[in-house]
């Protein structure tokens, strides 16, 4: 079990170093804009549809190691899928960092795994769904900003 939280942590550590799509798309469908006031986490989330479909995903923002890896892989695994199993999925790694027994084993979290370790510590849970919840604020073109409080 070492070796496999090694791994996690260092997936963790090298989409904070180098995150993934963090960019400002030329013209998103839709975005929202998130903030965790208890650690200063900031995120904007771009979506890109195409019908159902999330084309493209990608964020800007400051935060933590967690927050940052987060989003970075979030984006990831999202394109090119639909809104409903987008959805679906934000519900099943919700479940992972809250320690919810009923969100073990979900195969199709992939790399998403390796937040399990966060329901250990409840003030990172925050940190984590940050981007999830702006990315569900995105998706139901509501203009307010999220906030974790």
């Amino acid at each position: 079990m070492t070796e496999l939280t090694d791994l996690y942590q260092e997936l963790i550590l090298d989409h904070n170093r180098s995150p993934r799509n963090c960019r400002r798309p030329v013209v998103p469908s839709r975005q929202a804009e998130g903030y965790n006031p208890l650690c200063g986490d900031r995120v904007t989330v771009y979506v890109s549809l195409d019908g159902e479909v999330l084309k493209d995903v990608s964020f800007e923002g400051s935060g933590c190691a967690i927050s940052t890896a987060a989003a970075s892989i979030m984006t990831q695994g999202l394109k090119g899928k639909s809104v409903g199993e987008a959805r679906a999925l934000f519900e099943k790694f919700r479940r992972l960092v809250t320690g919810d027994p009923t969100g073990d084993g979900e195969p199709e979290l992939g790399k998403l795994h390796a937040f399990g370790g966060v329901s250990r510590f409840p003030a990172r849970v925050k940190c984590a769904t940050l981007v999830w919840h702006t990315l569900m604020a995105a998706l139901n073109d509501r203009g307010e900003v999220v906030s974790t409080e």
